[in-house]
C-alpha cells in the first residue's frame, strides 16, 4: 500500500513529495494500462468533472481507451465540456457501467477521498483488486480508496493538482486545448474565480500554464458563470430576497431553500452552484450556509472567510467535512429542525471559538 501526502512546492513549482515513487507508478500505470476508467464523486461538480474529463482527453490524446464513468448525473451548466457526451451515468445505464468497469485495466478516482462519496458504485469497488489511483485535494485520506493516493489538501483544487501530477510524469505534451479547458474550470469552479482556496502563488502557474496551452478562458466563464436559464436566476433572486436570513450577533447568514420551493423554480442540478457565496458579500458577515431540503435528507454547503474553519464545523455537527473555508455536510432532521440546529450550532462553536 502505497500512501502520501505531497508537501507544498518549492520555488521552482515542481512537487515536493515525499514518496517520488507515486510519479512514477501513476507513469507507469498509464503506460501499461490500455483501458482506463476514471471515477469522480457522486453528484460531481465542477473540480470533479473537470478533472474527469481534463484527465480523459489528455489520455484520448495518448491513444489510451479511457472512459469517465460518473455515479450520477453531473450538472446541466458542464454539458459543454469536451468528451462530457461520452460519459457514462452508472445511475442510468449501470449495464454497460458494470461492463466497461469488468474489462479495465485499472481506475483512477479524482476529487474524493472515500468510497462511500461514489454512492451506489461503492460496492463495486470494495470487491474488485485492480490497480486503483487516487488524484484529490481533500483532507484525511481513508486508506481503504485506493492503493496509491496522491493527496494535497494544500491544493485550490483537484484539478490544479492533477496538472501537476501529468507534469511530473512527464505527460504534459499530451494535454490538449480540450483538456485544458476542462482542467481550467475545475480550478474556476472551486475557487469562485480564485476569490477562495487560492492563495498560494502555483494556483497562478497553474493556470498561466493552462493559458500557454490556448484555452479560451473568456468561453469558459461564460459557459460555466454567465450561461444561466431564466428559471435559475428567478430562484437566485428568490433565494435572495425571500429566503436568505442575517445572523448578525453570529456573523453569519444563510439560506434555505424546501424541495416544493425548488420544485418551483424547475430545480436542475446544479442550479444552486454559487448561492452559498452569496451571504459572504454582506458587510460583517464572514460564515454563510446553503440549507436545502432533498429526497431523503438536508444537504448543507458552507462558506467562510479568515478563520473561520466550516470544515471543522461541518465535521462537528453535520458529517461533513472539506476545507478551510468552503465545506459540505448534511442533516437527516426536517428542514426546520436543521435550521434551528444550524444557528444553535453556530452559536455553540463561536463560543468555544473565543
Amino acid at each position: 500500500m502505497h500512501f502520501a501526502i505531497f508537501d507544498s512546492y518549492n520555488k521552482n513549482t515542481e512537487m515536493n513529495i515525499k514518496d517520488k515513487s507515486l510519479i512514477t507508478s501513476f507513469q507507469s500505470l498509464i503506460n501499461t494500462s490500455d483501458k482506463i476508467v476514471i471515477v469522480p464523486h457522486n453528484n460531481p461538480d465542477g473540480d470533479a468533472m473537470g478533472a474527469s474529463l481534463g484527465l480523459f482527453n489528455t489520455l484520448l490524446n495518448m491513444n489510451k481507451q479511457s472512459t469517465v464513468i460518473s455515479p450520477n448525473a453531473y450538472p446541466e451548466y458542464l454539458k459543454w465540456m469536451p468528451g462530457v457526451d461520452q460519459v457514462i451515468v452508472y445511475e442510468e445505464d449501470s449495464v454497460k457501467a458494470l461492463e466497461v468497469l469488468d474489462a479495465a485495466d485499472c481506475f483512477i478516482f479524482v476529487d474524493f477521498n472515500a468510497l462511500s462519496r461514489i454512492d451506489q458504485m461503492t460496492e463495486y469497488f470494495q470487491n474488485d483488486t485492480k490497480p486503483r489511483f487516487m488524484i484529490d485535494h481533500h483532507p484525511y485520506p481513508e486508506e481503504a480508496t485506493a492503493s496509491y493516493q496522491i493527496s494535497v489538501p494544500e491544493a485550490s483544487s483537484t484539478c490544479e493538482l492533477l496538472y501537476q501530477v501529468i507534469k511530473e510524469a512527464a505527460f504534459e505534451e499530451f494535454v490538449t486545448v480540450d483538456a485544458a479547458e476542462c482542467i481550467y474550470s475545475g480550478i474556476m469552479t472551486d475557487t469562485g474565480s480564485l476569490n477562495y482556496n487560492s492563495n498560494r502563488p502555483e494556483t497562478y502557474l497553474t493556470v498561466a500554464n493552462l493559458l500557454e496551452k490556448g484555452i479560451n478562458k473568456d468561453k469558459i466563464h461564460h459557459q460555466i458563470f454567465q450561461n444561466n436559464s431564466f428559471s435559475k436566476m428567478q430562484l437566485l433572486g428568490f433565494a435572495l430576497s425571500e429566503k436568505m436570513e442575517l445572523l448578525p450577533e453570529l456573523k453569519a447568514a444563510f439560506i434555505s431553500l424546501s424541495k416544493e420551493e425548488l420544485e418551483r423554480f424547475n430545480y436542475q442540478s446544479g442550479d444552486t452552484e454559487g448561492f452559498v457565496n452569496q451571504a459572504l458579500w454582506i458587510e460583517g458577515v464572514d460564515v454563510s450556509a446553503l440549507i436545502t431540503e432533498k429526497d431523503d435528507m438536508v444537504k448543507m454547503s458552507f462558506r467562510s472567510r479568515g478563520d473561520f474553519p466550516v470544515n471543522k464545523f461541518s465535521s462537528a455537527y453535520f458529517e461533513g467535512g472539506g476545507h478551510h473555508n468552503a465545506a459540505g455536510g448534511k442533516s437527516e432532521l426536517s428542514l426546520a429542525d436543521t435550521i434551528e440546529k444550524f444557528k444553535s450550532a453556530l452559536k455553540e462553536y463561536r463560543t468555544v471559538e473565543k
